[in-house]
């Protein structure tokens, strides 16, 4: 398995440092969890804000011995375990954890909500955030309703695969959207599509009829 679409490293620094909102937390928690370069990653920013910790703040940037702080940060990567990482159990899951802790299991055990045309999903609790997550089945072949947003949308690709506009998605990869992408993702024949998808405002359909229900599925 190879990932080609990962979080960008201004993303992977709020995550390291708690400044993501549960939501947005979840979603990389579980790409992490799938994308062992991203696990490395975070496991660098990690070290970083620990050793800055152990920098005199009386000291200007100038003064501090960055040599000895990449030193001590070499040893400390080295030495960690990937906060994400978990041991595979005799039959690995779809889902990764912390998402199957959150959705109270493996997909073949969802209370799946039908949406139409074949499509699921399973709305997430997430303990009152703003932000809505949720997960999505697309049937194998099939396309979304084209949409734009109103906010921000991270898409993470748990089964099978989808493209649009920006490219092709397959398990482990994450898609960051704003109000400047417009685009309808179509599931790749084979393998239903399975992603998990955080956003922090409706989304915005082309398609009337889907405007007519959409306050019905809450997406």
């Amino acid at each position: 398995m190879t990932i080609e679409h990962h979080p960008d490293e201004a993303l992977l620094m709020d995550y390291s440092t708690g400044a993501l909102t549960e939501g947005w937390s979840l979603a990389l928690a579980v790409h992490l969890a799938i994308c062992p370069d991203c696990r490395k990653a975070s496991s660098q920013f990690d070290a970083i804000g620990g050793c800055l910790l152990g920098v005199d703040v009386s000291n200007s940037v100038s003064d501090m011995d960055i040599d000895a702080i990449m030193a001590r940060l070499d040893d400390d990567i080295s030495d960690a375990a990937p906060t994400a990482e978990i041991s595979p159990p005799t039959t690995t899951p779809l889902l990764p954890e912390p998402l199957r802790t959150y959705v109270g299991g493996d997909v073949d055990s969802l209370n799946w909500q039908r949406l139409g045309l074949g499509a699921y999903q399973l709305l997430i609790n997430l303990n009152g955030a703003q932000e809505t997550a949720r997960l999505l089945r697309i049937p194998a072949g099939k396309p979304v309703p084209e949409h734009s947003h109103r906010g921000r949308e991270i898409t993470l690709v748990l089964s099978g695969a989808f493209e649009d506009v920006t490219g092709h998605y397959a398990r482990g990869d994450l898609q960051e959207a704003d109000e400047s992408l417009n685009h309808q993702p179509v599931a790749m024949p084979g393998k239903d599509c399975i992603c998990l998808a955080v956003t922090d405002a409706p989304l915005r359909f082309r398609n009337a009829a889907v405007r007519f229900i959409q306050p019905l599925l809450g997406i």
